[in-house]
């Protein structure tokens, strides 16, 4: 595990885009990107665009999504439609709307099929994105919800009772499948979530990506970062 801290959010976006970047143009014949959502990635998608990054070859697919139409304003896909795949020539892969959220769910699992390199254990995504709840809840897996029981499934969809709502989400055996894996945290409000995930032994969703995933990298602001006790980063 890598672990990257940054002076500030803007100064985190520019080194999370030329990392990203980097892995897109090296990752070939055909890159892959798993897309997060939420505030945090949206200064790196909008740095991204600028990158020399081949974007004809590239397809990029979400982590999770909110159940609300496309053009909700809390809609994953908009947003990083607007911050990024509007601006570039990559293969963008929303997740589907339906009424049914296990229809949807269903529908992108098999689409991702498409184009995610497979293994005899399943697709292999190749760079992942994530960030990471003051709740240790990362993309749509929330502590305690059923989709963390699952074992077969690649994106299902969410019962989350804290919010009383459908998620759409990447499931523990998708995200730990990927070549690699960068989280993206900013804020005060994330410090305290952060050295729990990092340095205890919690069985919050994002503690147990980060001590599974084969190649896991943190990109933290200060403020993320400020109560790690441990001075190497």
């Amino acid at each position: 595990m890598r672990i990257r801290v940054f002076t500030d959010p803007e100064n985190l976006a520019e080194a999370a885009a030329e990392e990203i970047a980097g892995w897109l143009r090296l990752d070939y014949p055909h890159p892959t990107i798993g897309l997060a959502g939420g505030s945090t990635p949206r200064s790196t998608y909008r740095l991204l665009c600028n990158q020399g990054v081949p974007w004809d070859q590239v397809h990029a697919w979400m982590t999770d999504e909110r159940r609300v139409p496309p053009d909700h304003a809390d809609n994953n896909g908009r947003m990083i439609r607007e911050a990024i795949m509007d601006h570039v020539a990559a293969a963008f892969h929303p997740v589907p709307w339906h009424d049914d959220p296990s229809m949807a769910a269903a529908e992108y699992e098999a689409e991702l099929s498409t184009f995610l390199p497979s293994s005899a254990d399943g697709p292999r995504p190749g760079l992942v994105l994530l960030g990471v709840g003051e709740d240790g809840h990362t993309a749509s897996l929330f502590p305690g919800s059923p989709a963390l029981d699952e074992t077969r499934r690649g994106f299902v969809a969410n019962w989350i009772p804290q919010h009383a709502a459908w998620r759409l989400t990447a499931t523990l055996p998708l995200l730990l499948a990927a070549r690699r894996t960068m989280f993206l945290v900013t804020g005060r409000a994330k410090a305290a979530i952060v050295a729990e995930v990092l340095e205890g032994d919690s069985d919050h969703p994002a503690a147990l990506v980060t001590r599974r995933a084969r190649d896991a990298v943190w990109l933290l602001d200060q403020d993320a970062a400020a109560r790690l006790s441990l001075t190497r980063y």
